[in-house]
């Protein structure tokens, strides 16, 4: 336990963190499951800005972020490319 006021303080304070950042890491950990389950646009767009969004505030790495958006990436449903083809 710790002994000095500052020490009390930190334990405090990074009890507080620790909370925050479950929940950010647990809200990811839903959006990702939603998104491979359902393959909705939607769902993986928000999984995705978790992602980038944990990672901005150092929660998880950055290099996971970047690995999560690409697996999740991959899932999103193929748009057709319309291509006007020239007559000649």
């Amino acid at each position: 336990m710790p002994v000095t006021k500052t020490a009390k303080r930190a334990l405090r304070s990074s009890k507080n963190k620790e909370a925050v950042n479950k929940k950010i890491v647990s809200q990811l950990e839903i959006a990702i499951r939603a998104a491979k389950k359902s393959l909705k646009k939607n769902d993986i767009t928000t999984a995705i800005s978790l992602a980038d969004r944990a990672a901005k505030k150092k929660i998880i790495h950055r290099n996971k972020a970047s690995r999560l958006k690409s697996q999740l990436s991959k899932l999103a449903p193929k748009t057709k490319s319309v291509s006007k083809k020239k007559k000649k």
